[in-house]
Formats: structure tokens, sequence, C-alpha cells
């Protein structure tokens, strides 16, 4: 289930492999799964990666590698940007359903711990959303060395050269132009 409670586009069905030995592992591939993230993670064209589970003697181990591109907006001049992320997941995943039984399992003992839904599948979605929310860079670049705004008019500076001459002081600042360290010439 995702966040708001509707079905994941990312949800595997794992009954069959609950049924199995310890050791058996199945793997999934997924391309351009469209994702619905909240706050202000944008994907471009969905998630696309790799799901490998394998059947543990308490439930499931899943390892996952997903890919995709973040809309974000360049920390410095601003443009919208589409960032590469590649992120790894690793979780323990327990039923929450006892299959041999069919009860629900207690889970007060290990209540952060990753549950299957109550159809045995795993919900890929929430797991994504918090591994994309981690990897999101805190200051975007559409490139190492943009040279952002300029700070008096708010041009592009990566447009050309750009010169605004002389910049007068701020008044507020004037009492400062006689100010001077011990040993320093005037320069007035």
């Amino acid at each position: 289930m995702t966040r708001s409670g509707a079905p994941s586009a990312l949800a595997f069905p794992l009954a069959g492999l609950l049924a199995e030995v310890p050791g058996v592992s199945r793997t999934f591939t997924f391309e351009e799964v469209p994702l619905e993230l909240e706050r202000d993670l944008e994907l471009i064209d969905g998630v696309g990666g790799r799901l490998h589970v394998m059947r543990t003697n308490r439930g499931l181990y899943a390892q996952a590698e997903v890919h995709g591109q973040l809309r974000e907006t360049c920390s410095r001049c601003l443009r919208e940007v589409a960032i590469p992320i590649k992120v790894t997941i690793e979780e323990e995943v327990l039923p929450s359903i006892d299959v041999a039984t069919g009860l629900r399992v207690d889970r007060s003992a290990e209540p952060d711990t990753v549950r299957l839904t109550e159809a045995h599948e795993l919900d890929l979605g929430p797991l994504v959303f918090d591994a994309l929310s981690l990897a999101e860079p805190i200051a975007p670049l559409c490139r190492p060395d943009c040279p952002g705004l300029c700070p008096e008019c708010g041009t592009d500076l990566a447009t050309g050269p750009h010169d605004h001459g002389e910049t007068a002081a701020d008044p507020r600042l004037a009492v400062l132009r006689g100010f001077r360290v011990d040993g320093e010439p005037d320069t007035d």
C-alpha cells in the first residue's frame, strides 16, 4: 500500500515464495513504473530497477536497485534540471499473516520491521520513497561550475559577460571607508 492507502504499482506477490524452503529466491525487473511521491520530490519518467527476494527462516530478504530521474531546480541559477539517481535498498521483510495458520502475526515485538501486506505482497513503493528522500541532493546543480545569478540584477551569469560598472557603496556602510587597521596607509 502507498501512504495514501491505494495499491502501489511496485507491489510484488510473494505468497508462493513464503511456502518455499529458506534459500529459494525470485527476481523481478521493472521499468518506468510511475510512483506517486510526496513533498517536493518529483520523478520525470518513473522508476526502474531490479528486486531480488530470498526466503529466509523468518521471512524474506529483499534487495533492490532502483534508478530514475528527479526533477529539481538548480540551487544557483534556478533552471529546471534532471538529476539521475540510483538507490540500493536492503531489508528484512516479515509476513503480517502466518502462512501456515492464516492468523495475524504479533507486530509488537518488532514494530519497525517492514511487513508484507495481508495479501502476501511486498510493497516496494514506501521503501523507494524513503530511499529517494535520503538520496535527494541538498543543493542540486545544473553543472558543477554553474556561476548562478547576478546578485544585483538576477541575470543568469552563464549567458555571457556581465558588468554593472563600478557599484556605489551602501550609504549605511560609508562610515567604514575611514576605517584603517594599524599600520595601513590611507588610500583616499
